[in-house]
């Protein structure tokens, strides 16, 4: 969509028939919002039956801290639209903007030309471009094959599983961290209630054997919203993620780039992923757009996309790992929201402040 707004001639192949689901973590919130409101989707992904999300409710393991009226200039704090109802919005504006969409379209191997990627095959023959971008993620093909260099790299260190509740009442991101176990649930589409749970990766054995028991015993954790839950019923299959290294990849080379999970992947704890890419696409698009307009050399221009992506995700990606070994949450957090507790004004202020949302610091006189 930005590339084509760029004016730029654009091709986007997927194996999948659009819009597909993907079972994985889809809450966006940080600048995810802000961004989707600047492109002009954001009501049309509210429109899809998704909630706005203005309320958070974080326990660490000292007690519940409820922030209400989480938005500002009416962009709501969060939002978690399922997937395919996501992929349906941006697909459907990239197309508006002037991409061709070809689905059902597996790319076998990429065409190059002198070392250069000029192109990808498939079954349908060749297509050549200036450009191949892997948007395709953490186990990038596109990566795999131009053999990405890899760095800031992390083993797995959380697995989690998930499902789908109907009868929930509940309308905040809730977040529970106790006992090296979190549950991270939120409203979605469709009048359902997605509930994430994870546990260190060295637990995987045993929560595997008993998915339901185990996420129902994490609930237990959290007594209010357990009660919740176990009073809807559940209404898909249980999902899970399991293979989740942390890592960087160089994310371009002669003729190809990488966005997204496929440059950089992270645990989900702190729920990253799509607003990152959000950003890292805007940042990659405006980078290709000078490559093609001539503004300057393509090395350079490419290498300032990796500058500007790493000193952007670095301090959230280190944060993020720290939490992902699910120790106790540091004094100084702690402080804070004992600091706050019980006064509605400030509980908003260090909400939206940690959410990048609003500068730290006392409110305005």
């Amino acid at each position: 969509m930005l590339l084509a707004r760029h004016g730029l001639d654009v091709l986007l192949v997927d194996r999948a028939r659009l819009p597909s689901e993907i079972r994985h973590g889809h809450f966006i919130h940080r600048h995810g919002p802000r961004r989707l409101s600047d492109w002009g989707l954001l009501d049309r992904v509210l429109a899809t039956g998704c909630p706005a999300v203005t309320s958070i409710v974080t326990d660490l393991g000292d007690f519940p801290l409820e922030g209400d009226d989480l938005s500002v200039d009416g962009i709501p704090v969060g939002l978690g639209p399922r997937r395919r109802d996501l992929d349906a919005v941006l697909v459907d504006a990239a197309v508006e903007a002037g991409a061709e969409l070809r689905d059902g379209y597996a790319v076998r191997d990429l065409v190059f030309e002198d070392d250069r990627a000029v192109g990808v095959q498939s079954d349908h023959g060749t297509e050549r471009a200036r450009f191949v971008i892997g948007a395709d993620g953490r186990g990038s093909g596109v990566a795999r094959r131009v053999q990405a260099p890899v760095y800031e790299v992390v083993p797995t260190l959380t697995c989690w599983y998930f499902s789908y509740w109907s009868g929930v009442s509940g309308d905040a991101l809730e977040i529970y961290d106790r006992n090296r176990r979190v549950v991270f649930a939120f409203p979605t589409n469709d009048g359902l209630f997605a509930v994430f749970c994870a546990w260190p990766i060295e637990d995987l054995d045993s929560v595997r054997g008993e998915t339901e028991t185990a996420i129902l015993d994490a609930l237990d954790g959290c007594p209010d919203l357990s009660e919740r839950v176990r009073a809807g019923n559940r209404e898909e299959r249980i999902y899970g993620a399991v293979q989740l290294p942390n890592f960087l990849r160089k994310p371009y080379g002669p003729g190809w780039t990488l966005v997204g999970d496929a440059g950089c992947h992270k645990d989900p704890y702190r729920a990253l992923g799509v607003c990152d890419a959000f950003r890292d696409a805007e940042l990659l698009a405006g980078a290709l757009a000078d490559v093609v307009e001539g503004t300057g050399p393509e090395e350079e221009l490419l290498a300032g996309y990796e500058r500007a992506r790493n000193d952007a995700t670095l301090p959230d990606y280190q944060a993020n790992i720290r939490q992902a070994y699910l120790e106790p949450a540091p004094q100084e957090l702690l402080g804070m929201r004992a600091a706050v507790r019980g006064n509605p004004e400030a509980t908003k202020r260090l909400y939206l402040t940690m959410e990048g949302l609003i500068e730290p610091g006392p409110p305005p006189a």
